[in-house]
């Protein structure tokens, strides 16, 4: 039986499960307006973990707390934030130095804990490092590995794909590694310094080699409506059913470019949903692509009979694939979101009624620690994101600071993985560690995998490359918000580049776009891209923003914390 918790959410008592998050708890109340923005527009989660700061809500009293991050674990009072309550009086922060921070000398801190990140824990703790993981999810596994939070008696069991990273966890623990959850690395400082803040306080972590595996986030798609209640990320829906087995709405449109869309539709129909479309934006594969399919088989077989599967799940729930086509606009109605849903070949559009809609157009690295340790990058005009610049041990630029998986330009969970045994290595040799002959062997099997992996990537992404435009066209009308947390449009956004801005920057010091709480990740890329458009230098490490800290926002009394270096 279900381990019940009664919450209140605004004086209304609901049912929620211990284990899982107060977003996933008030998304299957049927909530989904969590907070107010400056302007009086309502807003719900979307990106679903951690990044966007939409999902702000008070419990207990305590402001601005993230509803997709707070486990519930006893009974709470939850309340709809609202931007620029009074907050309640709190006692003056007591005089700290430096003094009184905690600090750890170690041999290798990891950052991060997906597939990469945890593979370079077993790996470099192997070959005899003292390692530790930091983690900002109250459960490792990363976005890759959901793991199951709640009571599994009467629910869909886990599946292989959390099964596997449940091993790898349990590995990474029998090895010996300390991995400290629930704590946010906010702050990087050269030549290889972390400052975190969990549930032992803030510590400074001075590690002899430290490794980032922070992954990626979902790209904005900033369409008309692509701010309410109800639009959420792909990644978003996939979490609150993997780790909650809630779903994000009964009546579902999925609509995005990649594989993880196709993923989502057949375990939310396998969930109950009712799923309308799943809209790709690559074309039908044709005959033409059937060598490309064969590489895919070569390099990853049980990752295309996976696609083939979900392919199935699709077709015998009835489901359409709509090929060649992008969500254009999202309107709230009376009975909930009305999709707009064009054609790219001739711009037909179709209309959706549904409760929920989930974005999946693609990822951005995070790499806002990387950035922040001046860890050089190079523009990659084909994903159209920076990449880290690295060798194959996965060392940067910086002594003693290597780089693993999607963070350092995309390549998913298997290319993440493999590198992590190599790294891991590295990182222990840097440390002064030498590797045994069986975990030589095991980084020679690990350097075979990520040569197949990246096979397999590069095939993949052929199958699913399409003529897509970015929103920025078409799609956007001047009334559109760009930037999420500011609330500005594309009209002043391109007013500030028509009154002599030229730069991202620029345009940011003009409207504020980019000072948000999510501190520019949706907003800057599609900055960049407009600066370019408008005559600005070609993209690289140097435009859009500088990285700054903190890389995520940190509690005021956290900053206090770490005090003066002497």
């Amino acid at each position: 039986m279900e381990d019940a918790v009664t919450i209140t959410f605004d004086g209304r008592s609901l049912s929620a499960r211990r284990g899982e998050s107060v977003a996933a708890a008030l998304t299957a109340a049927g909530v989904t307006v969590f907070r107010s923005t400056r302007s009086g527009a309502e807003r719900g989660i979307f990106c679903g973990m951690g990044v966007c700061q939409d999902c702000l809500v008070r419990i207990d009293g305590k402001p601005n707390q993230r509803a997709c991050m707070v486990k519930i674990e006893a009974s709470m009072r939850v309340e709809r934030e609202t931007d620029g309550g009074a907050l309640e009086p709190r006692a003056a922060l007591p005089p700290v130095t430096a003094a009184d921070v905690t600090v750890l000398s170690l041999d290798v801190l990891i950052v991060g804990a997906g597939p990469g990140g945890l593979s370079a824990a077993i790996a470099a703790r192997t070959c005899g490092a003292n390692v530790v993981v930091l983690d900002e999810r109250s459960t490792p596994g990363g976005q890759y590995y959901k793991q199951p939070v709640v009571d599994s008696v009467g629910l869909p069991p886990a599946d292989s794909q959390a099964e596997a990273g449940r091993a790898l966890i349990a590995d990474v623990r029998a090895a010996g590694a300390a991995i400290e959850s629930d704590t946010l690395a906010w702050g990087a400082f050269a030549p290889r310094t972390i400052v975190a803040t969990g549930p032992n306080g803030t510590r400074r972590y001075e590690p002899k080699a430290l490794v980032v595996a922070t992954g990626a986030y979902e790209r904005g798609w900033p369409v008309p409506g692509w701010t309410l209640p109800g639009v959420v990320t792909t990644g978003a829906a996939q979490t609150l059913w993997r780790t909650a087995r809630r779903l994000p709405g009964r009546r579902v449109l999925i609509a995005g470019n990649g594989p993880l869309n196709l993923q989502l539709a057949a375990e939310l129909i396998e969930g109950g949903a009712d799923i309308v479309a799943v809209v790709e934006a690559a074309r039908r594969p044709g005959p033409t692509l059937l060598g490309t399919a064969l590489r895919m088989t070569l390099g990853a077989p049980d990752l295309v009979s996976n696609g083939l599967r979900y392919h199935f799940r699709r077709w015998r729930g009835g489901v359409p694939m709509l090929y060649g086509a992008v969500l254009a606009r999202v309107e709230r109605t009376d009975r909930g979101l009305l999709a707009s849903v064009t054609t790219l070949a001739d711009g037909v559009e179709r209309q959706f009624a549904v409760d929920t809609v989930c974005l999946g157009y693609g990822f951005e690295p995070a790499n806002e620690i990387l950035r922040a340790l001046d860890c050089a990058h190079d523009f990659d005009p084909v994903r159209g994101h920076l990449a880290t610049r690295r060798n194959a041990d996965g060392v940067t630029t910086m002594t003693g600071v290597f780089a693993l998986g999607d963070c350092t330009g995309l390549g998913g969970a298997r290319v993440a993985q493999a590198e992590g045994v190599i790294v891991g290595h590295a990182a222990a040799r840097h440390a002064g560690f030498s590797a045994s002959a069986d975990r030589q062997a095991a980084e020679h099997a690990a350097r075979a995998a990520l040569r197949r992996q990246r096979v397999f990537q590069t095939a993949l992404w052929r199958l699913f490359s399409s003529d897509m435009p970015t929103p920025l066209g078409r799609l956007t009308k001047p009334d559109t918000l760009i930037c999420r947390c500011e609330e500005v449009t594309l009209g002043s956004i391109e007013a500030a580049f028509a009154a002599g801005a030229v730069s991202a920057g620029a345009v940011k010091q003009d409207t504020r776009a980019g000072m948000g709480r999510c501190q520019g990740r949706y907003c800057a890329p599609v900055l960049d891209a407009l600066a370019a458009r408008h005559g600005a230098t070609g993209r690289d490490e140097f435009s859009g923003f500088a990285p700054r800290l903190p890389v995520k926002p940190v509690a005021i009394a956290d900053l206090a914390r770490l005090g003066r270096k002497s």
